[in-house]
């Protein structure tokens, strides 16, 4: 959406070409893309087939007359006949520094593998996932409490404010072929990527639950039902324990790691709000020695 209205306020949009409306919420109600509905709000024709690999889609595109084409997260793999269309080709706003973080979730991924930074990278795409040469990058640093919802949101905005510069400097710059032996892949989540092994070092699921925030979410299974852990923080153990049990630490309950201990600070137990941490122990009334186990 950012980068949508960069390209509206500066450009002129010939179309638009997202996802076909998909159902969502409650009674899975037939619901259209954001995207969508900002554009025909600003007049701009909108396209949504359900696979641009289909005869007919690169003809279509290439009779828009576009000089440009501009891909954010769209979510398919795009052939050449398509990414062509546009007289001088098309570039794509992608969510990290390549050649790292390759794929669907670089934010996600990122953030689980504890990047303490990560950016914005736009480039010249070709048939390969995320392989062509670069054109413009700009680096953030990471919070260090920051979620992948958070960052994403960031991201989003920073994203938008390199593609204008990159539109605007496209006839002096010099694209940049990515070294591809530096490369790391970011596929796409899974729900069993949030499922926690609590062997792990504190650290490590620290990172793995802000990284599953929003989707797919951290979970862990308890003596009261499965529960999500939206939020926590690590913290140094004093004795050893049992990876997955509770003990006694900073006046409240933590989860032993494998190497520290997990104190979880938001937490969302099966069928119910989110609370605090406190207050999900109080109603569940778990002691010291209780168990949390991967799902």
């Amino acid at each position: 959406m950012p980068t949508l209205e960069a390209l509206l306020q500066r450009h002129q949009v010939l179309a638009v070409v997202t996802q076909p409306d998909r159902p969502a919420h409650r009674g899975q109600r037939l619901t259209p893309p954001p995207v969508k509905l900002r554009a025909e709000a600003a007049g701009v024709p909108v396209l949504q087939p359900p696979r641009l690999r289909d005869p007919g889609w690169p003809e279509r595109l290439r009779a828009l007359g576009a000089e440009v084409g501009v891909v954010v997260a769209f979510g398919q793999i795009l052939p050449k006949a398509v990414l062509d269309a546009p007289e001088r080709g098309s570039i794509n706003v992608h969510a990290s520094l390549l050649p790292r973080y390759r794929g669907a979730a670089p934010i996600a991924w990122a953030i689980m593998r504890g990047e303490r930074q990560t950016g914005i990278t736009t480039f010249l795409m070709d048939e390969g996932m995320d392989t062509g040469p670069m054109l413009l990058t700009a680096s953030t640093p990471i919070g260090e409490e920051e979620t992948a919802g958070e960052l994403s949101e960031r991201l989003s905005k920073l994203g938008a404010d390199v593609l204008v510069d990159t539109l605007a400097r496209l006839d002096a710059l010099t694209p940049t072929p990515q070294r591809h032996e530096d490369a790391t892949l970011a596929p796409r989540l899974k729900k069993t990527d949030g499922h926690l092994d609590w062997s792990r070092s504190a650290c490590e699921l620290t990172d793995r639950i802000r990284g599953c925030n929003p989707w797919p979410a951290a979970l862990t299974a308890t003596p009261s039902g499965p529960l999500r852990i939206w939020r926590a923080r690590p913290l140094p153990a004093r004795d050893a324990a049992e990876p997955g049990a509770l003990v006694v630490a900073a006046e409240t309950l933590a989860v032993a790691t494998g190497d520290g201990l997990l104190l979880p600070t938001e937490v969302q137990p099966e069928s119910r709000r989110a609370v605090a941490w406190p207050e999900f122990l109080r109603g569940a009334r778990l002691a010291a020695g209780a168990r949390f186990r991967t799902p």
